[in-house]
């Protein structure tokens, strides 16, 4: 009897040594890491680069369609609008097309102009679509982003004529979104509040993302912004877990948290790590770093179907994908949360 007492206990023991080891493992991190996956990402990354929605181009129906789902699909998670709506509407004028020169134009002074020279010009009703967590500091604002608009139709091309850009940027897009959903499961609130953004007309000239630097009332208070733009591809086939990690060299943390986690869970990538004065190039992250917010950006590279009709979603690399974007969920959950950026 004695014996079966003492073989019982140890059971006991074992078995809540066994419980409080799986509730020490599992943090907010790992609550959150678990709803990222592939099957997600194809539903997202399919619907925003069927031919139905012929391209996604700003301003066409099409590009309306796709932020109506976005829409839907931050309101079918339980993310708040930002302000109060989801949909953030602004213009974009341009000079008529034979005029040389110029680009598009979304300040609301620069609009206003153009409207009363009197001469022929191009406009475009846009939104940008934002959603959002209030963080327990609610004045102090991360950002995380991607572009949701592509090229449109060219109805004189032979043969296919939509460019489905399901690499640029439903690739993107689809990691935003899984981020999203991730915050929710970990069940914490944050420190910061997070702005999950999806820009409109990065194609026409980053005119979703300059629109809102240009009205956000709180851009004082915006920490960081982290930016998707084309992370399904593989730039070198022969290399498919690369991917390029641009990132404000004056916050060397940000390089340091990525090269921690890659280790501690196991991911599929090899970042080519790009410390950069003021992160511009050719994306929505410019439009940040031009205030001098630090900035991570995740890129993959070009390939053959960049701007092309093929760029379609059969040709995504799952794995990259959704290993891309429990990287940047880490990185967003540090953004959100450390006291030093």
């Amino acid at each position: 009897m004695i014996m079966r007492r003492k073989i019982y206990g140890w059971i006991v023991i074992g078995a809540l040594f066994s419980m409080s080891a799986v509730m020490r493992a599992e943090t907010p991190e790992e609550r959150g890491l678990k709803t990222i996956n592939g099957m997600t990402a194809q539903a997202h990354i399919g619907f925003l680069a069927s031919d139905e929605l012929q391209g996604r181009e700003a301003g066409t129906v099409g590009g309306r369609i796709a932020g109506q789902y976005l829409v839907a699909q931050l309101q079918s998670m339980g993310i708040r609008p930002l302000d109060g709506s989801y949909l953030h509407p602004f213009e974009a004028c341009h000079p008529e097309r034979q005029q040389k020169g110029g680009r598009w134009q979304v300040h609301p002074d620069s609009v206003a102009a153009m409207r009363r020279s009197g001469a022929a010009f191009q406009l475009l009703s846009l939104n940008n679509v934002l959603g959002m967590i209030e963080g327990k500091n609610p004045d102090e604002i991360v950002i995380v982003g991607a572009h949701y608009d592509h090229l449109g139709t060219d109805s004189f091309l032979a043969g296919d004529r939509i460019y489905n850009g399901a690499d640029d940027n439903a690739s993107g897009v689809s990691a935003v979104l899984q981020i999203a959903r991730a915050f929710l499961a970990t069940g914490k609130q944050p420190e910061r509040t997070v702005i999950f953004a999806f820009w409109d007309g990065e194609e026409k000239g980053l005119l979703g993302s300059r629109a809102f630097v240009d009205r956000f009332p709180k851009m004082d208070c915006v920490k960081g912004y982290l930016n998707f733009d084309m992370i399904g591809r593989n730039s070198d086939e022969a290399h498919p877990e690369q991917v390029t990690y641009f990132y404000t060299e004056a916050c060397p943390v940000f390089g340091q948290w990525l090269k921690g986690d890659v280790r501690k869970y196991d991911l599929k990538l090899a970042p080519d790590y790009r410390p950069w004065d003021k992160p511009v190039g050719g994306s929505d992250n410019a439009s940040f770093a031009l205030r001098n917010i630090p900035i991570i950006w995740y890129h993959t590279g070009g390939h053959p179907d960049y701007h092309q009709p093929g760029d379609h979603t059969e040709k995504i690399n799952w794995d990259k994908v959704v290993n891309i974007t429990k990287a940047s969920f880490l990185n967003m959950w540090k953004m959100a949360n450390e006291k030093e950026l």
